[in-house]
């Protein structure tokens, strides 16, 4: 469901919050931040790519001089191989079910720690 800019995906004991782009059509997503919110407040931050992304990321820096065309990394990214927040919802699913969301994503904590450190 849209609330905002987010689109949430309600699960049982979780949330996913995807922040797609203004007008992007949500079967097309193939790079988008999002957030695992656990029921109570914990939360897990990522960018999910998908594998075309990628590869235009870095023709694209390529194509520039950069020397990141030649490779690619993102501290909190995941790859899936397929567009689309559906499949991307798949993907976490599968990883929060299996508990390997607390490795592959970001750990961010509870909603009020981060309103903690942005204070300081």
């Amino acid at each position: 469901m849209w609330d905002g800019p987010f689109y949430r995906v309600r699960r049982d004991g979780y949330e996913i919050c995807f922040v797609p782009g203004a007008g992007e059509d949500l079967d097309e997503v193939c790079n988008v931040d999002m957030w695992v919110i656990r029921d109570d407040g914990d939360r897990w931050s990522g960018t999910v790519f998908t594998l075309d992304e990628v590869h235009r990321i870095m023709d694209r820096q390529r194509q520039a001089g950069e020397p990141e065309g030649d490779y690619w990394w993102c501290w909190d990214g995941l790859i899936v191989r397929d567009a689309g927040v559906p499949s991307m919802v798949k993907v976490i699913d599968g990883l929060v079910t299996a508990g390997e969301h607390e490795t592959v994503l970001r750990h961010v904590g509870p909603e009020e720690n981060a309103d903690l450190a942005d204070s300081g």
